[in-house]
């Protein structure tokens, strides 16, 4: 099954370049999941390509958890093939004045239930907007 196929039909005609950052934490927890989800940097690829046509999702499986003027944190499901059927959550927060994303955190939903809070406040409380 094809993650997030549906949204490469709806690309506009002007697509603008989006800058991804990855926090330390972020980066971490994305090589230590690598280890064991031999398909997530694919699977990571995908889902770039997707939030950069749609920053701020286009199904369920996008939520917006937290907002200012200037920024949207958002978390949502990344399918990993390696997982068949479960899903990994990835938080990241979306600027669009600066069209850039910044990936937050990686968790799997079976370890953990909800994102960490704590993180995303320091993550508001440092950005530049």
């Amino acid at each position: 099954m094809k993650a997030f196929s549906t949204a490469t039909s709806a690309i506009p005609s002007e697509i603008t370049m989006m800058n991804f950052n990855e926090l330390p934490e972020f980066s971490k927890e994305c090589k230590r999941l690598a280890k064991k989800y031999k398909s997530l940097s694919s699977d990571l690829r995908e889902f770039r390509s997707v939030v950069s046509v749609v920053p701020l999702g286009n199904s369920k499986h996008f939520n917006i958890v937290s907002q200012t003027d200037s920024v949207k944190i958002i978390k949502a499901r990344l399918f990993c093939r390696y997982l068949k059927g479960s899903s990994l959550r990835v938080i990241y927060a979306y600027i669009e004045k600066r069209k850039k994303i910044d990936f937050i955190e990686m968790y799997f939903k079976g370890n953990r239930e909800n994102e960490d809070r704590e993180r995303i406040k320091q993550y508001l409380k440092s950005v530049d907007f």
